[in-house]
């Protein structure tokens, strides 16, 4: 019995295996693709700590234009700064969070930068949900977080961290706009204005109304008693006219 079929039999097997290995491979390689967050000092309640994201690419013919972050609790946007990232890319607010965008990155390339955050929060974990954008209008939604027993297709990048440090405490909140209002005019104090002008007007009116009142009596008296002199001075007058001298 000749051994040639059975080794191009097992030559066979071995290379529909292979082939069933790199089509898997490649199957898998867009499911690779996710976001990481590490810390230079991953500590719980850490001052000034640098966390550097990385945005693995997904697609081969556009490139990343925005990334949206949602921060965990204990992190406020005003304890965040950028320190570096893609070239022209910028740093603002957003609902939960905050966005770096800018030029659209070459195809492929992985989105990467870093920033500065004034104080962790005292956690075991930390999770930053990202949405990423590509220049050709796909999206792509980091934000599913382990729980239920299933690993998450999308997992959010989390940061575990150790215990605080002995004596670390909260830091007091970032001073913000609407922490320091600019001082306004006290509502009591602007309605006793007004009204206190109201009745200025009011009692200026009635003093010239009671004025004027004032000034017609008195006239009607004067032209009384020039009508009673008047009169008077008339009948005796007459009456000595007719008198014998």
């Amino acid at each position: 019995m000749s051994m040639f079929p059975v080794a191009r039999t097992g030559r066979r097997i071995a290379l529909a295996g292979a082939g069933a290995l790199t089509a898997t491979l490649a199957l898998a390689v867009p499911a690779a693709a996710h976001v990481e967050v590490e810390a230079d000092t991953p500590r719980a309640l850490a001052e000034k700590v640098t966390l550097t994201f990385v945005s693995e690419a997904e697609s081969a013919s556009a490139g990343f234009t925005q990334l949206r972050v949602v921060l965990p609790d204990g992190i406020a946007f005003d304890d965040v700064s950028l320190t570096e990232g893609p070239k022209g890319w910028k740093l603002k607010a957003s609902d939960g969070g905050y966005t770096v965008a800018g030029p659209a990155l070459k195809a492929g390339a992985d989105a990467e930068y870093k920033i500065t955050v004034r104080q962790l929060p005292e956690a075991k974990e930390i999770a930053f949900k990202t949405i990423e954008t590509y220049s050709d209008g796909k999206i792509s939604r980091w934000i599913e977080l382990p729980g239920g027993g299933a690993e998450p297709k999308q997992p959010a990048p989390v940061l575990k961290l150790k215990a605080a440090a002995p004596g670390a405490a909260p830091v007091s909140p970032t001073p913000t706009e609407s922490a320091t209002p600019s001082p306004s005019p006290s509502v009591t104090e602007s309605d006793t204005a007004a009204a206190g002008s109201d009745t200025d007007d009011t009692d200026d009116k009635a003093a010239e109304e009671d004025s004027g009142s004032t000034g017609l009596v008195i006239g009607g008296v004067v032209v009384a008693l020039l009508a009673i002199g008047g009169g008077a001075w008339w009948l005796v007058k007459r009456r000595a006219a007719s008198s014998p001298s």
